[in-house]
């Protein structure tokens, strides 16, 4: 079991900004935002005592896609990288992942690495991708890629395990004899699963350390969180997952300008209240994003949340 947080005590972590620029989510400031704009948010999500701070993956976006999704997508473990060597306690998230991608060679070699010097701060998150291209490009079978990171999953278990020489034999991979160090600071590196689809709820409940949702409103949570217990039970892990949720966008305080209908806003005791609720449907983490027109008022913002509403988070 790599349990990451306290049992029984809800966290709170923020996917960052700039780092990702789909028009879903992204702020209109984030476009012209530099790598000291996300130096800046990412410590001060550290100062104010954040769980964790994510960041996505894609290797490339098709033009088909590039007006929703954009085509700013940083690096993953570069990002995370840069990330580790300027803040100090918060985890490190990948939110998620696409491994099968890359041979779980590769993915263990960069992800020891990363754990080894940031001593021992990375989760790693997972996804199964759903992008085409990026598959075809790459030489992966995009119809079988649940299957592909299945087992990249399997190798790479062993593969970040406690061997210089790890063995693993599979349909796709089978390695042996090969060494890797430095070897990661976790003796297990915790894995959550992303994605609310059938089958990756499913990967989540036996696969997975934490299940990482995408999308899901509060009301869906209760039917999946029970479903992946279920399965938990029936594949015979006793250990507790630890699930995640991501909020509704935040603003703490009144802003003052239109932050969107959907935008929890209000008092810090309001906000708690409401988001303790999802501590009650059985979440162990929240995602949090703040509304926000510049960096200044994102890092006021996450100041604001981590000294006047986490404190009432498990009241």
């Amino acid at each position: 079991m790599a349990r990451v947080f306290p049992e029984g005590r809800l966290v709170y972590g923020m996917q960052l900004p700039i780092q990702s620029q789909s028009t879903l989510y992204a702020e209109p400031w984030e476009a012209s935002a530099t790598a000291v704009d996300l130096a800046e948010v990412a410590r001060a999500a550290d100062r104010a005592g954040f769980g964790y701070v994510a960041t996505c993956d894609h290797v490339a976006i098709p033009r088909r896609l590039a007006g929703p999704m954009g085509t700013v997508w940083y690096d993953l473990v570069a990002t995370l990288s840069f990330l580790a060597g300027i803040t100090e306690h918060v985890r490190l998230l990948s939110h998620v992942a696409i491994l099968g991608l890359r041979h779980p060679l590769i993915s263990a070699k960069q992800y020891a690495t990363l754990d080894h010097l940031s001593g021992g701060r990375l989760i790693l998150g997972v996804g199964a991708g759903h992008v085409q291209e990026e598959f075809e490009i790459l030489g992966v079978d995009f119809a079988r890629r649940g299957a592909v990171l299945d087992e990249t999953l399997d190798a790479l278990r062993v593969a970040l395990g406690p061997e210089e020489y790890p063995e693993f034999e599979g349909e796709l991979f089978s390695f042996k004899d090969l060494g890797q160090l430095p070897r990661p600071a976790q003796q297990r590196i915790p894995v959550w699963v992303g994605g609310s689809s059938g089958p990756a709820v499913r990967r989540a409940a036996v696969r997975g350390d934490g299940w990482l949702p995408q999308g899901d409103p509060r009301h869906a949570l209760p039917a999946q969180i029970a479903r992946i217990r279920e399965l938990r039970a029936a594949a015979g892990i006793g250990e507790p997952i630890e699930i995640g949720a991501i909020t509704e966008p935040l603003y703490v305080g009144e802003p003052g300008w239109d932050t969107g209908r959907r935008t929890l806003t209000g008092k810090a005791e309001a906000l708690a209240e409401s988001l303790r609720e999802y501590g009650a449907l059985g979440v162990d983490q929240i995602q949090v994003r703040f509304r926000s027109r510049d960096r200044a008022e994102l890092t006021d913002q996450i100041a604001a949340f981590g000294a006047d509403v986490a404190p009432h988070l498990n009241d």
